[in-house]
């Protein structure tokens, strides 16, 4: 009967306060979203402690907002959201509960005490907990209530600063991916982008592929060393400067001299003021140049691997070659000469491109290419369409082992086609 209540909510909270309040902590301690954090602060409190409760959190204007309402009889719960919501609890109440007016409702038993309490964390006021109880809150609830709400509001605040640092990754991802792979005649493209880790949109890996002008197209695939937000942000920035190096009319060769130039300077600015290197402004790359063919389809291939994963070919045979030479990493040392290979990109043929979220996909001391894992991977495509072969190489990523994926992955796949010919064209002068 609710008349027993107030000494057996004295005694419970006496005798399993503590545990209660450690779960508590714990399940608190794991949301990241601050509105779970408010509904699992009302089911833990009722009917525990209280009979019903409410949770406002402040937003990015003057108000708050009602988050969450529950009561220990859920037909009672859409009556008291709209009571509280009549009567809002102003921001900067003392750190202590304070009393606050029974909510006014038919349904609601009358003579029961209601306290709102600060949800104070990091020095900020990040909303207001409120609780009922029927007929009234003892010392000792109200007591655990007020712990209860300082970890509630320290729960918020991680959730808080978690949902900053997801759109702080979003805002780069903007600047360190295309917003889509540009349409080349005569080949056929597909992507694959996995960022490392649990709902993050952007890592370390970056792609993109581009038009200069209506005869010639750029692609990329590079990898910054590292996973943090630096990293990501040195990601966008080597995007753009392949892009402006590329309009300035550099090939592949002076393109990567020059950026490895710049990144290394970079380097060495960022380690005279640190006192030692950062891995981060280390950048594997592959970067190549596409120049179809008007008339039979396929391309003139111009490429280069910096440091990379080197990009695989799928011959119309079945067979499969290398056809870049492997290179330093950019930034490491300012006058490394970069040189790149140039070979006919014939309709039929494949070309992969991976990073080593893919080639290092690890079994125990195994790695997915050991002896040639990944070309036996796109041996085995024959036939495939572009998409088909990234989807397959994701997929054998995956497959390899039963561990998540513990690196970036991006996949670009890249298929040479046939083009119908217009009346009267000459034999292109790219094939033999």
């Amino acid at each position: 009967p609710p008349g027993d209540r107030p000494g057996r909510s004295t005694e419970w909270a006496e005798r399993e306060g503590q545990m209660f309040l450690a779960q508590a902590g714990e399940l608190l301690a794991g949301q990241l979203d601050e509105d779970m954090v408010a509904a699992l602060a009302g089911q833990l409190l009722v009917p525990r402690l209280a009979d019903w409760c409410g949770v406002w959190l402040t937003t990015d204007g003057p108000e708050t907002r009602l988050s969450h309402v529950w009561h220990r009889d859920e037909q009672h719960i859409r009556e008291l959201r709209r009571s509280l919501e009549k009567d809002r609890p102003p921001t900067g109440l003392s750190t202590t509960g304070a009393p606050w007016p029974w909510p006014g409702s038919p349904d609601t038993e009358e003579g029961g005490s209601a306290l709102a309490f600060p949800l104070i964390a990091d020095g900020q006021c990040h909303g207001t907990l409120l609780i009922g109880q029927v007929p009234h809150l003892t010392d000792a609830a109200v007591r655990l209530a007020e712990d209860i709400a300082r970890r509630v509001a320290q729960a918020v605040l991680i959730a808080r600063r978690y949902t900053r640092q997801a759109s702080i990754s979003r805002t780069l991802q903007r600047r360190q991916l295309p917003t889509s792979l540009a349409m080349i005649p005569g080949v056929d493209t597909a992507i694959v982008y996995e960022p490392r880790g649990e709902g993050q949109t952007v890592g370390g890996d970056f792609y993109d592929l581009f038009p200069m002008g209506d005869r010639r197209w750029c692609f990329l695939l590079g990898d910054v060393c590292g996973h943090d937000l630096e990293a990501m942000s040195v990601t966008g920035l080597a995007r753009h400067l392949v892009r402006l190096l590329a309009r300035e009319g550099h090939g592949v060769e002076s393109l990567l001299n020059r950026l490895n130039l710049a990144m290394a300077e970079e380097a060495a600015e960022a380690m005279a003021l640190s006192g030692e290197q950062e891995g981060s402004r280390f950048l594997s790359l592959l970067y190549g140049e596409l120049e179809p063919d008007p008339v039979a389809g396929g391309a003139r291939c111009t490429i280069a691997s910096a440091g990379h994963p080197l990009p695989l070919r799928l011959l119309t045979d079945g067979s499969v070659t290398e056809v870049a030479d492997p290179q330093m990493l950019l930034g490491i040392h300012q006058h490394e000469e970069f040189h790149a290979s140039t070979f006919t990109f014939a309709p039929g043929e494949t070309l992969l491109c991976v990073t080593d979220g893919v080639t290092e996909r690890r079994r125990g001391t195994h790695q997915l290419d050991d002896n040639g894992g990944l070309a036996d991977v796109l041996r085995g495509c024959a036939g495939l369409g572009a998409k088909a072969v990234a989807e397959r190489v994701r997929r054998a990523a995956h497959d390899f082992s039963t561990e998540p994926i513990d690196d970036d992955l991006a996949v670009l796949v890249l298929e040479a086609v046939p083009l119908l010919a217009p009346k009267g064209a000459t034999r292109s002068p790219f094939l033999p």
